[in-house]
């Protein structure tokens, strides 16, 4: 089974949680332990040597001064969590603090009357000083651990420092701290390490979780999206609408999906009106051609049919010119010629190649121009072709006996072009659609059957391939106007 990158992190999440756990166990117990020895262990040997220096501590060791010496030990341990001994220098015990006896493995008074070689826990010769057979030992760290030699019943942090009167030893001072009051100091730092731990890995955890619901959940949404459109469903909708990167993936799919689905439609509707309008004048001509030969058409009237035949094949050839013209333009083919030229000699040169046309109908043509010459920067011959279809609409919409408007005005660097005819005009609601491919009105399709339905959308993709714009604003029996920009030359 494939394992998606959030198992993997829940995993990892997880073994982080007991690698993290176990190391700030054994590893926090282990550092805090060593810091808290390390801390106490400095502090009592200053505190040590402080009163080894002491001149009032040595004249009451000369002078054995038990009384003196107790209450200075006292004062001593008061400031401390340890246990103060105070040795003359056979290691003799002089004094003890009162804090230190309950720990203590020899009994009081054996402790301060005997020295260690009474005990049966200190086997040592009764002429020399356990800290003279060790003196090396004990100079070489501030502190050790041990039960100092076998004076106390438990592990003690054990400091020593000599007290000297130019180089003669009168004795010594030891520091004895216990360390089970220290391992309980490293469980209660334990314990507070161990809640941090906690808590952080409680964080993690809560941003696991809104990683689940922020990108994990969408991002599984976002992909099961992506998979219906490769499997051909475009109406799947991907449902984030967070206001994030994610979201605004999620709508950028959407819409490609819509955009693929719209195309997709358009090529289904455009192959079946290609289809359509390729299939009537064909089945026009197949069927007088075959009358014209099996001879259901008598010869005296094959002129006729002829001239029907004649004027079909030319409907068929303005279509597929037409189509190659917009296959040019979507796939931008053709490279634009942009070069000056004067609008108002093309309009009318265009003009002139409807007079037939417009004398039969009784239309007038009336040009009102914006001076006697008025340039732009265009492809021409592309312009022509939409002057063209545009005369050509209203011609064929214009009722016989009217007029129509060209004109050309001048604005914001900016030449105006309008086609206004005075015919049956556009209603309301097919406005919107008169720039689809292969579109045409009741109107069109009563009144003229020759149209093919795709000069305007020829006009406006040569006219948005030269970045300007073209209206159209008509009122039904009115009449229509055609309204395009072009660059005024400079």
């Amino acid at each position: 089974m494939r394992k998606t990158v959030h198992s993997k992190l829940i995993a990892c999440y997880i073994l982080i949680g007991i690698i993290g756990f176990l190391f700030a166990t054994a590893g926090g117990s282990h550092f805090v332990e060593s810091y808290l020895e390390g801390e106490v262990g400095h502090r009592l040997y200053d505190g040590a040597t402080r009163f080894a220096s002491d001149e009032i501590a040595k004249t009451q060791i000369t002078e054995a001064d038990k009384e003196g010496l107790q209450k200075l030990v006292d004062i001593l341990a008061s400031g401390e969590e340890a246990g103060v001994l105070l040795f003359d220098e056979n290691a003799h015990v002089l004094v003890h603090s009162s804090n230190i006896a309950s720990q203590m493995a020899v009994s009081d008074a054996k402790s301060t009357e005997t020295d260690f070689k009474d005990t049966d826990k200190a086997a040592i010769n009764d002429n020399i000083s356990p800290f003279e057979l060790d003196s090396e030992l004990w100079e070489s760290a501030e502190y050790r651990i041990s039960n100092f030699y076998g004076y106390f019943d438990s592990p003690q942090l054990n400091v020593v420092a000599p007290i000297k009167d130019s180089e003669k030893i009168l004795g010594y001072v030891t520091y004895h701290y216990d360390m089970q009051q220290l391992y309980q100091k490293r469980s209660g730092l334990l314990g507070i390490l161990q809640m941090i731990f906690f808590g952080v890995y409680a964080l993690c955890g809560l941003l696991l979780l809104f990683y689940q619901k922020w990108v994990h959940i969408p991002m599984k949404q976002i992909i099961k999206g992506a998979s219906e459109y490769a499997n051909g469903d475009l109406t799947y909708r991907i449902p984030v609408k967070s206001e994030d990167e994610l979201g605004y993936l999620s709508n950028t799919l959407n819409y490609m999906a819509d955009k693929i689905n719209q195309n997709g439609e358009y090529q289904r509707t455009f192959i079946a009106n290609v289809s359509h309008d390729f299939r009537s004048p064909l089945t026009s001509i197949k069927g007088y051609v075959e009358a014209i030969l099996d001879g259901t058409i008598p010869p005296e009237m094959q002129d006729k049919y002829l001239n029907i035949i004649s004027h079909e094949a030319d409907r068929l050839e303005k279509l597929t010119r037409s189509l190659l013209v917009l296959n040019d333009l979507d796939q931008r083919k053709r490279m634009m010629n942009i070069r000056r030229f004067d609008i108002n000699d093309v309009i009318k040169n265009t003009a002139n190649t409807f007079e037939g046309t417009c004398s039969r109908k009784n239309i007038d043509l009336e040009l009102l121009l914006s001076g006697k010459e008025l340039f732009v920067e265009a492809d021409m011959e592309q312009i022509q072709q939409v002057l063209y279809n545009l005369l050509d609409n209203a011609i064929k919409f214009s009722n016989d006996n009217s007029s129509i408007n060209i004109e050309t005005t001048v604005k914001n660097g900016k030449v105006f072009v309008s086609v206004k005819d005075h015919g049956v005009g556009i209603p309301k609601e097919s406005l919107s659609k008169v720039w689809d491919r292969f579109y045409k009105t009741d109107t069109s399709r009563g009144k003229d059957r020759k149209g093919t339905g795709l000069g305007l959308s020829i006009v406006k993709e040569i006219i948005r391939a030269h970045n300007q714009n073209i209206n159209v604003i008509s009122t039904e029996g009115v009449g229509t106007e055609f309204i395009f920009t072009l660059e005024k030359a400079k």
